[in-house]
């Protein structure tokens, strides 16, 4: 049975996105109105119709200079996404003034580790291209055609032999907990955007069930691959940036004329703990997680692609996650929503918010991420849970980018310029290539 009575708080954020590792730089661009789009220059983008992506800067993400130095071997089997979930914990770790043996080797931890537990969404990481590429040019006939036989009897073989360990989505909190010594629950959901999102949730239950004191929890992923873009390439869920091209005037989330989105790389990992564990320590809350929610939407052509009609079911997660937080959609002062500017997305969120708020929808502030950061799969919906927690923090509202016209749609997303605001509850709602959504409700802790 859950104890409901245990209250779960935010002690610490750590995000990662195209602006950078924490919250400093990330905040500092959404606040100025800046965007980490750009176009693509780890690989050739130019036979995609989208060309611009989020990406970190590789002077942005040593993950050599991250690890304790006793695990800077493993950093040989980590794949893109494995580094961003271990750059996002390691800050995340320091935001919560937390000790970990992989913060401080020989310390003393904060949380004993069969009490710390660690839940991390992932995607589904694509194999490195040049590297299987290099392997499987090893397995053609004489002609030049591939040959699965050959590559059965030879052609694997030259992959490195720990080359899979790279590449499964469990791996990401693998690593994690290793680093950072968390013996507790520890689980991997990989449901696309709304996955790191379903990790807090999971997070908030171990806790409520006194199954862990503290946890690691959020999600990561790198979209910015070959197999990243075709994926949302034949899911027609990309917007048109030609070479040159401003992608970030191309993501309009809720608007009218919205046409896709581009993708990031990023994500998030957040420390979830118990009341009692930040009051034993003298920590200091950034945000109280006080409610949770997830649901699984029906969507007409069964894959989840076309999630126009879901908004009846985004709904019903919200509304359970007020139930959840015990407060009501008249206590929510702002909405981190997907804000793809995919327009079946948009349109179902859009729905689920007149649906919940009623006449309140076209008036409460809507954060829209993507013109800045852009979609980055299993790490979205834990980059927005850090936004969140920053805005009530911070008690402030980031910029808005690109969108006009959003009233249409029966919300408030126009582009508008950072401001101060009396922020006391702030709903996350994230839904995901598939269906599956997923909903939060944090609160300002005074």
């Amino acid at each position: 049975m859950q104890r409901r009575s245990i209250r779960t708080f935010v002690t610490g954020i750590g995000p990662v996105s195209g602006f950078g590792v924490g919250v400093a730089p990330l905040w500092k661009g959404l606040c100025d109105g800046a965007t980490a789009i750009a176009p693509i220059t780890a690989f050739d983008p130019s036979g995609f119709a989208t060309t611009a992506a989020a990406s970190l800067r590789p002077e942005q993400l040593d993950v050599r200079s991250i690890v304790p130095k006793s695990y800077r071997k493993a950093t040989k089997v980590m794949a893109r996404d494995i580094e961003l979930a271990v750059a996002a914990a390691s800050a995340a770790i320091q935001s919560a003034g937390f000790t970990t043996k992989g913060s401080a080797e020989g310390a003393t931890p904060t949380i004993a580790p069969d009490r710390f537990g660690c839940h991390i969404g992932a995607g589904l990481i694509p194999a490195d291209s040049d590297e299987l590429a290099g392997a499987m040019l090893t397995s053609r006939t004489s002609d030049g055609k591939f040959d699965p036989e050959a590559w059965g009897r030879t052609g694997m073989a030259n992959l490195t032999p720990l080359w899979l360990l790279k590449y499964l989505p469990n791996m990401l909190a693998c690593h994690v907990t290793i680093i950072h010594g968390c013996l507790g629950p520890s689980n991997t959901i990989t449901c696309a955007e709304a996955s790191g999102g379903l990790s807090l949730g999971e997070s908030v239950r171990v806790i409520r069930r006194g199954g862990a004191c503290a946890c690691l929890s959020g999600g990561a992923e790198s979209k910015v691959n070959y197999m990243g873009l075709l994926r949302q390439t034949f899911a027609n869920r990309l917007a048109r940036v030609g070479v040159g091209e401003d992608g970030s005037r191309a993501v309009r989330p809720f608007a009218p004329d919205a046409s896709g989105t581009v993708l990031g790389e990023g994500g998030g990992m957040l420390i979830v703990e118990s009341e009692s564990s930040v009051t034993a320590r003298s920590g200091t809350p950034l945000a109280e997680l006080a409610g949770f929610a997830a649901g699984q939407c029906a969507c007409t052509d069964t894959v989840g692609v076309d999630l126009s009609g879901a908004g009846e079911d985004i709904a019903a997660s919200i509304e359970r996650a007020l139930s959840d937080a015990s407060t009501s959609a008249a206590s929510i002062d702002a909405i981190v929503p997907t804000g793809a500017g995919i327009p079946s997305v948009d349109a179902a969120e859009a729905d689920a918010i007149r649906r919940v708020f009623g006449a309140r929808a076209a008036s409460v502030p809507l954060v829209t991420l993507a013109p800045q950061v852009g979609i980055c799969g299993a790490g979205t919906s834990a980059l927005a849970a850090c936004v969140a927690a920053q805005c009530l923090a911070a008690q402030r509202l980031p910029a808005r980018l690109s969108t006009v016209g959003s009233a249409k749609l029966g919300v408030d997303a126009d582009a508008c310029a950072s401001r101060e605001a009396r922020l006391g509850h702030v709903l996350v709602t994230t839904t995901g290539l598939g269906g599956q959504s997923c909903a939060i409700v944090m609160r300002r802790v005074a």
